[in-house]
């Protein structure tokens, strides 16, 4: 600690960090419990508050480090404990703790409460799961104990009616939040495991604090959940939240709604495991009926009449027919496809218009022929025109024209009857034509050959 004098005085900066130091050295880390007063909480985050009881009060702060770890929403006027560190505030020297957590008070109490008859209760075997129960697939009637006026109750039927609207629920009422709440769950219990009327049952509520959901803490309560013969799921609050009664229940729920969900079959579900189930049997069915069915169509093919046969077969043999005139008409339109571009070629190289072009070739080369070689030409022309009239009157044919005839024997011309046989067919040419005749009768003349 620093001394001043007179002539030497301390700062109040100076005066105030002193005391600071004083402080926070004096004072570890304590407990404090008290109401909130003057709760604010500014745009940093930071909460600033006072603590007071019936004599005196103290300023506060909570930094938003740490004030985000709290569970709930502080308020003024509430009771609560906190773990907090003795400080002063230097620039304005004012005393005051700084908060490093903050619960509802009686809260720690509860908790250690609840820990130990937790602990105790499982030591008995009271959760254990071979005593639990399984759900049924399908309830008739599904029982929920409640408070009839909650959020819960309105969650948990609108889940069920959109599931299954067709299961019937009955409502066990009794108080979720209050000193007569364990006794009236309890009582609503009872009379749900007497009147044995439903398949399955809800316990449960919505959320709220430790203090709100102790009911479902309550020793007996909890007893009479684990002993309950009837399948039971137990909802207490939202997920965070967890109450002894879940520890005993067949089956713990995060929320009402979801024990609904549990506790329904979903119709969508079902009716889509119903059309599976409907399409397998019916394909086993149809593998179990397709042997005897085929043997059944081999049978009636065998015992039908001859005429259904020759039906079928004079079908067949139109369509065979049909299918002939097509592949013809095809395989002519592809022949005619490729001829085509052949008599373009073949006229483009036509004797007839070479001869043409070689006529017109030669009448210009005798245009351009010297008289003399004209001369000579119609001179060898002339006497080549005596050499064919001379030709012309030895040929045969002209011996034929005088009433002669020429027979041939195949191709070879018959000079002599020893060529010929009975039976042979001869073929006599005519000045205007020919005819054919079989041989009946061969006879040689006194000279053996026959005249020219």
């Amino acid at each position: 600690m620093s001394f001043s004098s007179r002539t030497d005085p301390l700062s109040i900066s100076q005066l105030n960090l002193e005391a600071q130091g004083l402080l926070e050295g004096s004072f570890a880390v304590i407990w404090l419990q008290g109401e909130l007063s003057n709760v604010s909480r500014p745009s940093s985050g930071h909460w600033y508050f006072s603590l007071k009881d019936s004599r005196a009060q103290i300023s506060g702060a909570m930094f938003r480090n740490r004030n985000r770890l709290v569970d709930f929403n502080p308020q003024n006027g509430q009771q609560v404990l906190v773990r907090a560190k003795v400080t002063l505030y230097v620039p304005r020297g004012n005393f005051q703790i700084v908060v490093e957590h903050m619960e509802p008070a009686g809260q720690g109490a509860l908790k250690a409460q609840f820990d130990a008859l937790k602990a105790q209760l499982q030591a008995e075997g009271l959760f254990a799961q071979e005593r639990k129960q399984s759900l049924p697939a399908w309830p008739n009637q599904i029982g929920v104990i409640t408070s009839p006026s909650g959020a819960a109750i309105r969650d948990i039927l609108q889940v069920l009616k959109r599931r299954c609207p067709s299961i019937p629920v009955v409502i066990y009422p009794a108080a979720v939040q209050g000193a007569e709440a364990p006794a009236q769950l309890h009582q609503a219990l009872q009379l749900a495991i007497a009147r044995n009327e439903c398949d399955v049952l809800i316990i449960g509520r919505g959320g709220g604090s430790l203090e709100d959901l102790w009911a479902f803490n309550d020793e007996a309560l909890t007893r009479a959940v684990a002993d309950c013969p009837i399948p039971i799921v137990s909802a207490v609050g939202h997920e965070v939240d967890t109450g002894l009664t879940d520890f005993a229940a067949d089956l713990r729920a995060p929320t009402p709604s979801a024990a609904a969900e549990l506790v329904s079959p979903d119709l969508t579900v079902v009716s889509q495991r119903f059309g599976t189930l409907q399409r397998r049997l019916k394909w086993v069915m149809a593998q179990q009926l397709r042997g005897p069915k085929d043997r059944l169509r081999h049978l009636t093919q065998r015992l039908r009449s001859p005429r259904h046969h020759l039906e079928q077969s004079s079908q067949r043999l139109d369509e065979l027919q049909a299918r002939l005139q097509r592949q013809i008409r095809h395989q002519l339109r592809l022949t005619e496809s490729r001829l085509l571009p052949a008599q373009q070629r073949l006229a483009r190289v036509s004797p007839e218009r070479l001869l043409e072009a070689r006529q017109q070739r030669l009448e210009n080369l005798t245009l351009r022929l010297p008289q003399p070689v004209l001369r000579k030409m119609e001179q060898q022309q002339l006497q080549l025109a005596n050499l064919s009239k001379r030709l012309d009157t030895a040929s045969p044919l002209q011996t034929l024209a005088r009433g002669y005839s020429i027979s041939f024997k195949g191709k070879q011309a018959i000079r002599s009857v020893n060529q010929l046989k009975p039976g042979d067919t001869v073929t006599t040419r005519l000045k205007d034509g020919e005819f054919s005749a079989r041989i009946e009768h061969v006879q040689g003349s006194d000279t053996g050959s026959i005249p020219d």
